[in-house]
C-alpha cells in the first residue's frame, strides 16, 4: 500500500513519528483545496499563496495538538479560514480576534432567508450550465459578492463537500447557524445567476418581502 492510500489519521501519526513522506502527502493532498478556498474568500492571489503556507507552517507546529475531536480535514480548513480572516479583517482595519468571533452571528441579525425578487426559468439545464466557462465565471464573481460569512458556509458545504457538521466544527458555529448561512447563500446566487442566465421571457414579476 503506497503513502496516498492512506488515510488522513493514519498519515498524521506516521508524521508525528517523524516521517517527513507522510507529511508531505497530507499537503500534496490538501495543497490545492486550501490554495482554492483562500483564493475565492480573498481574491488575491499572494494573500491566498500567505495562507495556504501559513496552513501547512500551522499544521507542522501543532501536528501533536490534534486530538481527533474532529476529523483532520475540518481541523486544516478551520486553520486556512481563521488565517484568511485574520487578512479580511487586517485589510479593514480591524482588530485580530479568534475565528469564533469573527464569524459569530446575533441571530437577531441574521434574519429570515430573503425571498428572491426575481424568479425565471433558466434556458439551459443546471448540468449544461455547469460546463460553460463563462457561468463559471459568474458563479465566482457572485461569490464575491457575498458576505464573508456566508461565503465561507458555501465553500466549505457545497464547494469543498464539508458536511454542516464538519463545517460548523471548523467555523466554531452551530449546525443550525450554519443551515441558515448555507440556505442565504444558496438564495442569492441562485437569484443572481437567475437574473444573468433566466429566460426573460418566463420571468414571474417580483414580490414584495414580507
Amino acid at each position: 500500500m503506497s503513502l496516498s492510500d492512506l488515510s488522513d489519521e493514519a498519515l498524521l501519526d506516521a508524521a508525528r513519528r517523524g516521517s517527513l513522506e507522510s507529511l508531505e502527502t497530507l499537503v500534496n493532498r490538501y495543497e490545492q483545496s486550501i490554495y482554492n478556498l483562500a483564493m475565492r474568500l480573498l481574491r488575491h492571489e499572494q494573500d491566498a499563496e500567505d495562507v495556504t503556507q501559513q496552513t501547512f507552517l500551522s499544521l507542522v507546529e501543532n501536528l501533536d495538538s490534534f486530538r481527533g475531536e474532529s476529523s483532520f480535514r475540518t481541523w486544516l480548513y478551520r486553520i486556512a479560514t481563521f488565517a484568511a480572516f485574520k487578512i479580511l479583517r487586517k485589510r479593514k482595519g480591524l482588530e485580530t480576534v479568534s475565528l469564533d468571533a469573527a464569524t459569530a452571528n446575533d441571530p437577531e441579525q441574521e434574519g429570515p432567508p430573503p425571498h428572491p425578487e426575481y424568479i425565471a426559468d433558466w434556458r439551459d439545464t443546471p448540468e449544461h450550465l455547469a460546463q460553460r466557462q463563462e457561468v463559471r465565471q459568474l458563479l465566482e464573481e457572485a461569490l464575491a459578492e457575498l458576505d464573508e460569512k456566508h461565503r465561507v458556509v458555501f465553500l466549505l458545504r457545497d464547494v469543498e463537500g464539508l458536511s454542516i457538521e464538519e463545517t460548523a466544527a471548523a467555523l466554531g458555529l452551530t449546525p443550525s447557524n450554519v443551515k441558515v448561512r448555507l440556505l442565504r447563500a444558496r438564495l442569492q446566487l441562485r437569484e443572481k445567476l437567475t437574473r444573468l442566465l433566466g429566460d426573460p421571457a418566463r420571468q414571474l414579476p417580483p414580490h414584495r418581502h414580507t
